[in-house]
């Protein structure tokens, strides 16, 4: 999109980005809550499982009871999979739970091939036109997918917020991640935790508010889901080009008032660049790959399986009757309703220990070093996954929901780390475009750790073995993929000088980015200078309040049900 002027048919459009370099007197703390207001809307792909039993039952037989699933029957993958290619566009069946599942897939292998595929191009456009796509794919995913749901059509659903949604998820991620570690140089694992919090905090207002709409726009025949889509397209819409809109980049060599780049006494931070065409030619990125990969391989399986894995390692004990194994539970609904609750508590609770870890373990590597904490979260992950074996073995609740509490936080503290730690290992120049590759880690994560998690409890299951012993050789193969991980962050070191770019390719590469600007451009020019000011408040409130409200529901619910 290109908007000029009569007058000058050469002025940047509205959307390019020479539009949003920072004028003198711009506040730095202005860019995470942009970054926040597009996490936010995005995030909501974590919590779309709140539409799952509301569609499971839409359609309606003579009798006012759900028509079976399309997949009725079905015990195979092979038989399961026939009922999904029927779901796709039958509608005289309901979807089932497991035609439903495929839109993660759809979205974090999406988020991950979009953020490789147009990562480059996000660098050149900058973060306004990206978080303008991204809102046009997000929200117009979900309206394709509200028609979808309308005419009661499964390949839109997956096409709509599953393809065209999970492209929006991939540049709407990577869109704030340049920008922030070039205004935020002194604090990189800060203010990228910040905006990536954003994202682990979206389902935690976007699932109650479903929740809510669903509810007001129910009928007898209509569960309300397509009403609740176009209204939350909408909402979205609306937080996302705020948030694109209010994105601004620093002058090229722009750097805060009275900083010096530590590069002189920290070998893991560089200040050269390395071009995107040549990182991923390079040992440290296939290292950082294989870190993030199997950091969240190790935590995504169990976070997915957190429900089910506390009703059947505990059993009664979660309702006061130690007595009850998990099958004495399941047969009484009462009691089984009970325990699914208490459980709920337990997602929840990582759910706020999976935000918070973005935020607190980004901040902590700045001082602690990318690599370090790196490190924390292998030695202490593999190290909690064999201590929750040995609680579920003592049968103790409160060290056993501890252990993955800090599990949770380590997952989202990976995701939040990483942005910085490739800026230390390869220069902010590309940081954005080459994360973007990297996040083809998360894409095969996001297979690797469920069908590991999954095939090992199915497989134990079949065998017979009692469900609270299910469980503890899954953690030691979880714990085994987090030593090797400990072994790929070891390897680590800087980047050989040779993949640096010269000043010359550097400043070829501003030029055709339309950079100006040089090393005397500093926080003297009041850009980027200061704290959180008057003007920031309000826009700070306009993405807090929201997390907020989603936050204090979500201890509502964990206190309760584990009260």
């Amino acid at each position: 999109m290109s908007v000029t002027s009569p007058a000058d048919a050469s002025a940047p459009g509205l959307l390019d980005r020479e539009r949003i370099v920072a004028k003198a007197g711009f506040n730095r703390w202005l860019v995470p809550p942009a970054a926040l207001a597009i996490h936010l809307c995005i995030g909501m792909a974590y919590g779309f499982s709140v539409f799952w039993k509301p569609l499971q039952a839409a359609l309606l037989g003579a009798d006012g009871k759900p028509l079976p699933e399309c997949s009725a029957g079905a015990v195979t993958f092979s038989e399961k999979a026939a009922g999904t290619l029927k779901a796709l566009s039958a509608t005289d069946c309901n979807w089932s739970q497991f035609d439903l599942g495929w839109m993660f897939t759809f979205f974090f292998v999406l988020l991950g091939v979009s953020a490789a595929i147009w990562g480059g191009w996000l660098e050149r456009a900058g973060p306004r036109k990206a978080g303008v796509v991204a809102a046009i794919c997000w929200c117009g995913g979900l309206v394709i997918s509200a028609l979808g749901v309308h005419q009661h059509q499964l390949w839109l659903m997956w096409l709509g917020a599953g393809v065209i949604g999970g492209v929006g998820l991939g540049l709407g991620y990577i869109s704030p991640v340049s920008t922030l570690i070039k205004w935020f140089p002194d604090r990189r694992g800060m203010a990228t935790g910040l905006a990536i919090m954003g994202f682990g905090g979206g389902a935690m207002i976007g699932s109650p508010l479903a929740t809510l709409l669903m509810n007001h726009f129910k009928t007898e025949g209509d569960p309300g889901v397509w009403q609740t889509f176009l209204v939350m397209a909408a909402i979205y819409a609306v937080f996302m080009l705020i948030g694109a809109f209010a994105y601004r980049l620093p002058p090229a060599g722009w750097k805060p008032e009275g900083w010096t780049p530590p590069a002189s006494t920290n070998a893991m931070i560089t200040s050269n660049q390395v071009h995107l065409a040549n990182a991923h030619k390079t040992p440290q990125f296939w290292l950082l790959w294989l870190a993030l990969c199997l950091n969240v391989s190790a935590g995504i399986g169990i976070i997915g399986a957190a429900s089910p894995m506390l009703q059947e390692t505990f059993g009664g004990a979660l309702i006061g009757h130690p007595e009850l194994a998990f099958a004495d539970v399941k047969k009484d609904a009462a009691l089984a309703a009970q325990a699914a609750g208490v459980a709920a508590g337990f997602v929840g609770l990582i759910s706020l220990f999976n935000i918070f870890g973005r935020i607190a373990w980004a901040s902590s590597s700045d001082a602690l070093g990318r690599k370090q904490t790196y490190f924390i979260f292998f030695v202490l992950g593999a190290t909690l996954y064999a201590l929750a074996t040995q609680a579920a073995e003592w049968k103790s609740l409160a060290l056993f929901v501890a252990c993955f509490c800090i599990i949770a936080s380590m997952y989202g503290g990976g995701f939040a780390t990483i942005p910085a730690y490739l800026a230390d290992m390869f220069g902010t120049q590309f940081v954005g475009a080459i994360h973007g590759r990297l996040l083809t880690a998360w894409s095969t994560a996001g297979i690797v750790g469920p069908v590991i998690v999954n095939y090992l409890h199915d497989t134990r299951q079949a065998e017979g073995i009692p469900a609270d012993q299910i469980y503890g050789p899954i953690f030691y193969v979880l714990a085994g993929l987090l030593v090797v991980g400990f072994l790929a962050n070891l390897l680590v070191r800087p980047v050989n000088p040779k993949w640096n770019m010269t000043d010359a390719e550097i400043a070829e590469e501003r030029a055709k980015l339309h950079e100006k600007g040089g090393a005397k451009v500093s926080g003297s020019f009041g850009i980027g200078k200061g704290g959180i000011d008057a003007k920031a408040v309000p826009f700070w409130l306009l993405v807090l309040i929201p997390l907020g409200w989603g936050i204090w529901i979500t201890v509502q619910k964990t206190v309760a049900l584990f009260g």
